[in-house]
């Protein structure tokens, strides 16, 4: 997904892109960006500690087979010091671990932090329950809409995944804020229509992209 770095330019393209899209509806629309959705270090730990479990009984039956023989106190502080060599190298090495965890929990991880967003930047407290959070995380290679009831009770969410595949495809080619104004205007035309705009409706939401 993409790596290079969010400009002001390309800040400033999503705003706009948020507003033109808001101008015709009375639906919110929210960015987010996420570099990752979590450290990964105690469930990279405890792969690297199931695979090196898995590496000593290997070479346990392997060295029996060859009929030799390593005391019992040596092995065990052969495999602590493995073990604590592995941990330091996750600690210092951030980027290592999230290749450690399988990608179920990867996107779990960036799946609850969009939902997490969704509620902490109070995107599920417009006037109407008409917002929508438009979510990615770039270590996990995931991006998510997550909309508000109002929403959900007249958009299928086979609408907003399709948005999902053009933003994550825009991105694939490092790209992310052409994805994110792609989507913004696919997602401001079905909003059009399902909630065309009202008169005395208020911007309710920040119309900006959010790094966290």
């Amino acid at each position: 997904m993409a790596t290079r770095p969010i400009s002001h330019e390309d800040h400033e393209r999503i705003a706009t892109a948020i507003r033109a899209a808001e101008s015709k509806t009375d639906g919110e629309i929210y960015c987010v960006v996420a570099h990752a959705s979590d450290g990964y270090f105690f469930p990279a730990a405890f792969m690297a500690t199931s695979a090196m479990l898995i590496v000593s009984l290997a070479v346990g039956y392997g060295l029996e087979a060859w009929w030799l023989s390593i005391r019992l106190p040596h092995f065990v502080f052969a495999q602590l010091l493995a073990l604590a060599s592995v941990l330091v190298l996750l600690w210092a090495l951030p980027g290592l671990r999230i290749h450690l965890v399988p990608r179920r929990l990867r996107y779990q991880a960036a799946h609850a932090n969009a939902v997490k967003q969704f509620l902490a930047r109070n995107v599920h407290r417009t006037t109407a329950r008409t917002g929508v959070l438009v979510f990615v995380s770039i270590a996990e290679r995931y991006a998510e809409v997550v909309a508000d009831s109002g929403i959900n009770s007249r958009v299928g969410q086979h609408v907003w995944d399709d948005a999902v595949r053009d933003l994550t495809a825009h991105a694939g080619d490092d790209r992310l804020a052409d994805g994110f104004v792609k989507a913004i205007e696919a997602m401001g035309r079905v909003l059009a229509e399902h909630f065309p705009v009202s008169p005395g409706d208020s911007n309710e939401l920040d119309d900006h992209l959010v790094e966290i």
